[in-house]
């Protein structure tokens, strides 16, 4: 048994992750390489390795001739019958190669063929590891900036976090721990390239999956997300279970879910909303928090016409446009919003609108609910509504 390499190998096992498979092929190709540095060819050359106890043979076979014009595949009769008198003219004959007889340079060659292959298969395996991790989020230690770069330790590789990948604002301090998502990994000479991103919406997608259980097991789907990174994110959420309340799911127990998302991403504010089929009843809710009086909504133009009450156009349209901006991305829709104002210039609304909502409102606050009759006059005032919006239209 060949002790010492059975215990190299091992620790290269465990250590770097590298199967003995693999190993021994590379001790196998280098023994050859050797053999080819030694004699010139070794097309002739054959390995015999026992995998569990790590013996090797050397076999150099050469053919039995009368006259010998090639000594490294070559052999003559009288040689030959010399090994084994049975012997005959076309016979092969086994011959074992000491390997200590092998020159320096030789040795040499094989010995970095080995560290060659060792250093390729620690790069593929770390390539792997971090490849089953793309499209998911790391936990990363913070290094130091290169530039305006910042190194993160991923644990067996190193990414870099680009400038155009970080969240404006933020800054970080060597040794601190933070989240990432992997865009991509690719496998190069030097090893894998990771890239890694704080900007990307789906980072906030993992980062729920992460706290909520409803997300993580499929109760709850996150339909559609729209992200300015560092300022504001729109998630739209749908329930497959009815007893289920994707809002209230995702948001927690006195906002601890969406609080413990919130810290991550360093105080970005997160708006969640219900997710709907119905594109007007999607984009009035991804309004929020507007208030919308209607929404006129063409599913083949993917374009949107929302009338918004006069003290909600610029809670509608959002600080620079935000709110707005980030409606239009979370629905796919391009959304045009007026006030009450403009859209009875524009004849969307009847000249008297303004009138029969006040007086509507009027008529609603007057009126007196016992507890017992409340739950039917909610139904009254719904399809009151209804006929107001039909009217709208």
């Amino acid at each position: 048994m060949n002790t010492e390499l059975l215990e190299a190998l091992t620790i290269l096992e465990e250590e770097k992750d590298i199967s003995r498979d693999t190993l021994m092929d590379a001790i196998e190709n280098s023994l050859i390489n050797a053999c080819k540095n030694h004699f010139g060819k070794a097309d002739n050359i054959k390995v015999i390795m026992d995998k569990e106890t790590c013996d090797y043979t050397l076999i150099q076979e050469k053919t039995v001739v009368e006259e010998v014009e090639d000594k490294v595949e070559q052999i003559s009769l009288a040689d030959a019958k010399m090994i084994d008198p049975s012997y005959e003219i076309g016979d092969i004959v086994q011959i074992p190669v000491e390997s200590k007889s092998f020159g320096r340079i030789a040795t040499q060659n094989a010995k970095n063929l080995i560290l060659q292959k060792i250093r390729e298969e620690e790069r593929k395996v770390v390539y792997d590891q971090y490849f089953e991790k793309e499209k998911d989020i790391v936990t990363g230690v913070v290094q130091r900036y290169i530039g305006k770069n910042v190194s993160v330790n991923l644990g067996k590789a190193d990414a870099i976090l680009t400038e155009n990948e970080q969240v404006k604002g933020e800054k970080f301090e060597p040794t601190e721990r933070i989240k990432l998502y992997v865009v991509e990994v690719k496998n190069t000479t030097k090893g894998p390239k990771i890239l890694v991103s704080r900007t990307h919406p789906e980072l906030v997608k993992r980062l729920f999956e992460a706290e909520v259980t409803e997300v993580r097991d499929g109760i709850v789907e996150i339909k559609s997300i729209a992200r300015e990174a560092g300022s504001r994110t729109k998630i739209a959420v749908w329930s497959n279970d009815p007893d289920v309340d994707p809002v209230g799911a995702c948001v927690g127990m006195n906002g601890a879910r969406v609080g413990a998302v919130v810290n991550e991403l360093r105080g970005e504010k997160i708006d969640i909303i219900n997710w709907s089929d119905n594109p007007a009843i999607l984009i009035e809710n991804a309004l929020s928090p507007a208030k919308v009086i209607s929404v006129m909504a063409d599913p083949d133009e993917r374009t949107a016409s929302v009338i918004v009450p006069d003290y909600q156009l610029s809670l509608a349209i959002g600080k620079e446009g935000q709110n707005a901006r980030l409606a239009a991305r979370l629905t796919g829709y391009k959304i045009d919003i007026k006030n009450e104002t403009q859209a009875i210039e524009s004849g969307e609304l009847p000249a008297d609108y303004m009138n029969m909502a006040e007086n509507y409102e009027d008529d609603y606050q007057e009126e007196e609910y016992s507890d017992e009759e409340y739950s039917a006059d909610e139904e009254s005032e719904e399809e009151v509504a209804d006929d107001l919006d039909l009217y709208e239209e």
